[in-house]
């Protein structure tokens, strides 16, 4: 800046200079005649480039002081536009902190508007929570599912009262329960006439009891009905047939799925619509009118003590010990072994006794065996989201005490010892929904050696040997189910099972037949026509001459059940079925095997508890 004044002072300087310089020389060419006339004497050039120098220095005095003014200007105009900046600088700041603080404040009323919505929407599910509530509390006053008793539910769900009949081709003397190995062989008088009965003794009660702590969830369970018979039992009058235990049991679940139950039961090897319950609606039984259900279907109903572990819901794995029994020994035995005796009416047993042709039979209705141990089940359990799936095997203990020495020509006890069978066998079944569960389609069966008594028939398990040693009888049942749920109101129902026992038969030392379904045993001629009754109630027509050992029992049942009424009151319902069932015996070698055939139908009217 300062080289740029001193140029444009130069400059000036040098302008003055050459300008007087053109005026005196100028002047020198053109000389006229003067007059003498005396001017003023001017300033000398001296003078003239003093006053010059002066000028220039105020000239150059006042650029220097226009520059500095300027400067002064220029650095006050870069002052302001340093303030400019600083003022913009700071209004973008305070603009974006604007702006930030409306998009927290944007985000603040968006919170608070979603708050708000939240609160108008608990609200409203506060206000139908506690209409829910008021609707349930009156609901559990008015017409509750359970009651409560200090801290516990219980509820009568699965009691009902019911009004029955049957009718049968073929007499059994059975009321309503059939039993199946003593349906009447042909040319018995009772396959010679019909018999009906109405009874009530069906109706049950039902309680389960259900407490929650932290830990556990406790359950008890009670289940009864008037199937029972006493030893004055009878029709005659007022029916006075005795209460009879069904189910009762205590059982403790820990959180984590396992749980213990004890008590009277369902026998584990018995299928189960879920889980592993023990509950009787949960129970996979046949849902006909018969309480001895179908030949083939695998059911007890005895002291049991399970472990069980439930795995999501899903699987299920378990182990019992269950009540065992030997049933009577199948057969043409000899008496040389001991297996039980009659009850004992000091030890709780039913001493009970029947009269034939005057002759008194003790313990002719009830036997208990010796037992040295307990039966075992183990069982697995899947439900994969498509049916209900088990698996389970079957372990069986039998003794007797053998005689070796009772039939010799002078009998003796001497060489008397015990004897343990091992017996079992392995069951499977299988449930699964059809046609958007309007179908459920079952089978189930259970194969074994000494395995009969767990069929509904109950078959023989065993028979003896000449020697008096035990023989295990091979034996199944199985029955395949269709439950058709035609409407909410309709259920028809079609099942077919049977139970089956095999040949197990020998020869005694003085070549008599022996054994179970021995092909060499004699039946009378007088098989093949009609007996004579023995008294007025004809006794004699059951004294079993033309029994032979039972080969297999079979059942074809159609039924339906129909709700008139199924709500908050309960449930009444009406059912109608048909049975066709035969018992079939192992032939001789000629070819005879007398058959009994029976066609059943009943009715039932009940009404269910809610």
């Amino acid at each position: 800046m300062k080289l740029t004044r001193s140029m444009s002072a130069v400059l000036l300087a040098t302008s003055l200079v050459a300008a007087q310089a053109q005026t005196t020389t100028a002047t020198k060419p053109h000389k006229k005649v003067a007059r003498h006339t005396r001017k003023p004497a001017g300033p000398t050039t001296e003078q003239q480039i003093q006053s010059l120098r002066e000028e220039m220095n105020s000239q150059i005095q006042g650029l220097k002081t226009e520059l500095q003014q300027r400067d002064a200007q220029l650095q006050q105009a870069q002052q302001a536009a340093a303030a400019a900046q600083a003022a913009a600088d700071q209004a973008t700041a305070s603009a974006n902190a604007a702006n930030q603080a409306a998009s927290a404040n944007n985000g603040t009323v968006t919170e608070l508007q979603s708050s708000v919505a939240d609160l108008k929407t608990n609200a409203t599910n506060i206000q139908q929570t506690i209409q829910d509530d008021q609707v349930s509390i009156k609901k559990q006053i008015e017409t509750p599912e359970t009651l409560r008793y200090k801290g516990i539910t219980l509820s009568p769900a699965g009691s009902f009262l019911a009004g029955e009949t049957i009718f049968r081709t073929r007499a059994t003397g059975g009321d309503i329960a059939t039993p199946f190995n003593g349906i009447p062989l042909e040319n018995t008088p009772q396959s010679k006439v019909t018999e009906f009965f109405g009874s009530g003794r069906q109706s049950r009660v039902a309680l389960l009891a259900e407490g929650k702590t932290p830990n556990y969830t406790l359950r008890g369970y009670y289940e009864a009905d008037f199937l029972g018979a006493g030893s004055s039992s009878n029709n005659n009058q007022s029916n006075s047939y005795v209460f009879r235990q069904r189910q009762l049991w205590a059982q403790a679940e820990l959180a984590s799925g396992l749980s213990f139950t004890g008590g009277q039961m369902w026998t584990f090897a018995s299928e189960s619509k879920k889980g592993v319950s023990t509950i009787g609606s949960d129970i996979g039984s046949p849902v006909v009118i018969d309480p001895n259900y179908v030949p083939g279907f695998v059911f007890l109903r005895q002291y049991g003590f399970r472990v069980s572990q439930n795995f999501n819901n899903k699987y299920w794995l378990g182990a019992s010990l269950e009540e065992p029994q030997t049933l009577n020994i199948g057969g043409i035995v000899t008496n040389d072994f001991l297996v039980g005796e009659p009850g004992v009416g000091g030890g709780l047993f039913n001493p009970c006794a029947t009269t034939t042709n005057g002759t008194t039979v003790s313990g002719a209705c009830a036997n208990y065996s010796f037992n040295v141990a307990p039966d075992v089940i183990l069982k697995a359990v899947a439900e994969p989201g498509f049916g209900h799936f088990e698996v389970f095997g079957l372990a069986r203990f039998f003794r007797d005490r053998v005689y070796p020495n009772a039939t010799a020509p002078t009998p003796s006890s001497a060489g008397a010892f015990n004897e343990v069978r091992v017996g079992g066998g392995i069951g499977a079944s299988a449930r699964v929904p059809t046609f958007h569960k309007k179908v459920d389609l079952g089978l189930k069966g259970l194969y074994g050696d000494g395995i009969n008594r767990y069929g509904s028939s109950q078959l023989a398990d065993t028979t003896a040997k000449p020697d008096g040693q035990l023989s295990l009888l091979h034996g199944f049942s199985a029955i395949s189910t269709v439950e058709v749920h035609a409407t909410p109101r309709l259920d028809v129902y079609l099942y077919y099972g049977g139970d089956y026992a095999f040949r197990d038969f020998f020869t005694t030392n003085g070549g008599a037949p022996a054994g179970y379904g021995n092909p060499n045993v004699v039946i009378p001629a007088s098989c093949q026509t009609e007996p004579l009754p023995g008294g007025s109630f004809g006794p004699g027509a059951l004294s079993g001459t033309c029994n032979q050992s039972i080969k297999d029992v079979q059942e074809g049942v159609l039924g339906y059940w129909y709700d008139f009424y199924k709500g908050p009151h309960g449930r009444f319902r009406q059912g109608i079925q048909y049975s066709y069932a035969d018992r079939i015996v192992w032939a001789t070698q000629a070819g005879f095997a007398p058959k009994g055939i029976d066609n059943m139908l009943w009715t039932s009217f009940r009404y269910y508890l809610p």
